[in-house]
């Protein structure tokens, strides 16, 4: 990260102006080519909230699905305890989740099990705030930065380093981007991503079934909403001591201190819950005897 700031410092260029112009050297195109296969991207994330607020999707598990459908009808009957674009971030990202668990089509960010979150930040913004597909298009390069910072220097893997690789550089990503199509300066953008990474530090990888169902969908939603807290704290000035790559070494090594259970195998955390248990049991059972459902 410290890198990437200071190229953007030298340059006076925005982190996502940073990396347009490292993609634009990496794969030999023109900016409007780069340009134009990230807006691709942002139209597959807005076809999966679409499908996710308006159809009764369900995994082929049946464990989740209409979620982000019921939290977009909550929002829009003015029940929402969450500010508007809160509510409304919190609403797609769900409905993005559930779409990948429904085998849906989504935008990894940077995983399939955290896809809800970027695009939740992104797409509320954009609702609430009147922003254009261009400023869209920007933020999603500065995320985009902040995954390969985190990718280059840990991993993006629950099996790897729990789901604070996975939902927390997502969040941080996402808090991030919205710093920068909110005016933020770089530092400050850096900043945010680090304090929402700060937020679940820790998170445990931990998939009923080892399916990125539960509670990967309900961590999407509430993924979203703290990378808008983040973004505000980053925004209005308050004093983040820790360097982002100084977090970002903070998770590997707590990821590495993580026993196996708690990363990706489906057997502790919320996993090893009872009811977790019961689930999974009723799940088998339906899959070798579907017509006991």
């Amino acid at each position: 990260m410290a890198e990437l700031l200071e190229l953007a410092r030298a340059e006076k260029l925005t982190l996502g102006g940073v990396v347009i112009r490292y993609q634009e050297e990496l794969e030999g195109k023109p900016r409007e080519e780069v340009r134009g296969l990230m807006a691709g991207r942002l139209q597959v994330m807005r076809a999966a909230a679409q499908k996710g607020l308006s159809e009764d999707i369900r995994s082929p598990s049946g464990l989740v699905g209409g979620g982000g459908k019921l939290l977009e009808e909550w929002r829009r009957a003015g029940k929402s305890l969450s500010g508007t674009t809160t509510a409304r971030a919190v609403a797609i990202a769900m409905a993005i989740a559930e779409v990948n668990a429904a085998m849906g089509r989504v935008v990894a960010a940077p995983t399939a099990g955290s896809c809800g979150i970027l695009p939740g930040v992104l797409l509320a913004l954009e609702a609430e705030r009147g922003l254009g597909e261009d400023q869209l298009v920007d933020g999603l390069f500065t995320a985009a930065g902040i995954g390969m910072v985190a990718a280059r220097q840990a991993s993006l893997s629950g099996a790897a380093l729990g789901c604070q690789a996975e939902c927390g550089v997502a969040t941080a990503m996402a808090a991030a981007a919205a710093v920068e199509i909110a005016g933020g300066e770089p530092e400050r953008a850096a900043a945010a991503a680090g304090v929402a990474l700060q937020g679940l530090m820790g998170l445990v990888c931990d998939p009923v079934g080892g399916l990125v169902e539960i509670p990967c969908v309900m961590r999407n939603a509430t993924g979203a909403a703290q990378a808008l807290a983040a973004a505000d704290i980053a925004l209005a000035g308050v004093q983040c001591y820790l360097p982002f790559d100084e977090v970002i070494a903070a998770m590997v090594q707590v990821g590495r201190a993580l026993p196996a259970s708690l990363r990706e195998t489906g057997t502790g955390g919320v996993a090893a819950c009872p009811t977790a248990r019961r689930l999974v049991e009723q799940i088998s059972t339906w899959r070798h005897n579907p017509s006991s459902a």
